[in-house]
């Protein structure tokens, strides 16, 4: 079994007090340190060692935290992640820190276990013949509704069994309860099982869920576990709940009721122990007075549920994740792409109705496409199109060109028909090439008002 690396991490302190108390916990938990008292001794270390994270007070006598981040990040090095220290009257600088990049902050005087399962997610220990990945930060944002949600995971990843998450395609639910299932810190091999109920047909749902036996139906050649069992002893993530038939959520409430499967063609009952995630980006409550969804399986699921907010209702959040989508694209590409500050309003503007997926795969788009490093707004959506004529003023100009929201809706739309052309009316090959599901590409069909067979017809 190869040798599980311990992050190494640079430790900016000048109070001795606090240094020390760090330095003894960190020491008991494996951890390898190296302690700075000063900010210019520190830039000299970053600069010629390769850190897994930075812990940084604000706070130092000769540069400030802020100014080693900021004068690091102008160098356009790679940089770990930064965690800052700060004081309760610093709040509103950490949060600039973490708009300009920076991974999280913890405000003094904090939970030294919280600061450890902060390092724990953001340093995941790594075996020595596994390569490095890109390190993306499990933080899930920086507005109020994101660090609630956040704060919230350490003890419901403690204490809850069953958790609901809604939110629309694309917000991130998954992300979230793979977070809650890292923090739940049991068997670090402990299985994340993850399946999507709205893409698998009826009559193949109940041998994913439960396995079946061999030779239980046609091309049944061998036994075959399900997704409880896949879990046992883990987290099972059951994706898009909404869209399992009646029928399903009778057999489904029966299993997380008694925790105990049959597998299809099977007699046996076998015992599963899972957390269960789920998940949907459906109003479950109005299913349920619809009668389109159980009532006893939406209570015996919905006692603790989290809402992920569409992007465009946490605007703080989109030039945050920009930010951390281009750093991962750094590392691909070595270019240090930057946004102009008319990309920025123009993301800002973007009502991002594929939330967080669709933000990615523009900002991966945009950074492989560009010719430059710096990413102007067509980088994201449109080739620049011809400037229109300002001789009638800037009321004709805006007429003329149309609201910056019909701009992307045609965009939009004229994107995924071409699509469609190119991948021969094939849905599932479309939804692919566009980056999203295929429910996600029948939902803007229908709001970009896309008929294939009348708008291809041509």
């Amino acid at each position: 079994m190869s040798k599980a690396l311990q992050p190494v991490i640079c430790l900016i302190e000048d109070d001795e007090i606090m240094g020390d108390s760090l330095l003894d916990r960190f020491d008991l938990e494996g951890f390898r340190v190296d302690w700075h008292r000063t900010g210019l001794g520190a830039m000299r270390a970053i600069s010629n060692k390769n850190y897994d994270l930075v812990i940084s007070d604000i706070h130092l006598p000769d540069l400030d935290g802020e100014e080693i981040f900021t004068r690091l990040t102008d160098e356009k090095r790679h940089l770990p992640p930064f965690i800052f220290i700060t004081g309760f009257g610093s709040i509103d600088l950490a949060v600039r820190l973490l708009k300009l990049g920076a991974a999280d902050y913890i405000s003094k005087p904090f939970d030294l276990d919280m600061l450890v399962e902060k390092i724990h997610l953001l340093c995941p220990e790594q075996p020595c013949d596994v390569p490095d990945e890109i390190h993306i930060t499990d933080a899930l944002g920086i507005s109020p509704a994101m660090r609630e949600i956040e704060q919230s995971i350490p003890r419901l990843s403690q204490l809850a069994s069953t958790i609901l998450i809604t939110g629309e395609s694309g917000a991130g639910k998954e992300h979230v309860a793979q977070l809650i299932h890292r923090h739940a810190r049991h068997d670090p091999n402990a299985p994340f099982v993850a399946i999507n109920c709205g893409a698998v047909t009826e009559s193949l749902l109940e041998s994913e869920l439960f396995g079946h036996e061999k030779g239980s139906f046609t091309g049944a050649a061998k036994a075959r576990k399900g997704v409880f069992e896949q879990a046992h002893e883990g987290t099972l993530f059951l994706d898009e709940i909404g869209e399992m038939s009646l029928n399903m959520q009778v057999k489904l409430l029966r299993a997380i009721q008694e925790r105990v499967i049959v597998r299809v063609g099977g007699e046996t009952p076998i015992p599963v122990d899972v957390r269960l995630i789920c998940a949907t980006n459906r109003d479950l409550k109005k299913m349920v007075e619809e009668n389109a969804f159980r009532e006893d399986l939406y209570y015996r699921i919905h006692v603790i549920c989290l809402h992920i907010p569409p992007l465009r209702e946490r605007k703080e959040d989109i030039l945050w994740f920009t930010q951390l989508f281009l750093r991962s694209c750094e590392q691909l590409s070595s270019e240090n792409h930057v946004l102009t500050p008319r990309a920025e309003r123009v993301l800002l503007d973007y009502d991002w109705p594929g939330n967080l997926r669709e933000l990615k795969h523009s900002v991966e788009r945009a950074c492989i496409l560009s010719a430059g490093t710096t990413l102007d707004p067509e980088a994201f959506f449109v080739k620049a199109t011809k400037p229109p004529s300002r001789k009638n003023g800037n009321q004709d100009t805006a007429a003329s060109v149309g609201t910056l929201a019909e701009q992307l809706r045609n965009f939009e739309r004229k994107l995924i028909l071409q699509t469609l052309a190119q991948n021969h009316r094939n849905f599932g090959n479309t939804a692919a090439a566009l980056g999203i599901c295929r429910k996600n590409l029948w939902e803007k069909m229908k709001k970009l008002d896309i008929q294939a067979d009348k708008d291809l017809a041509s």
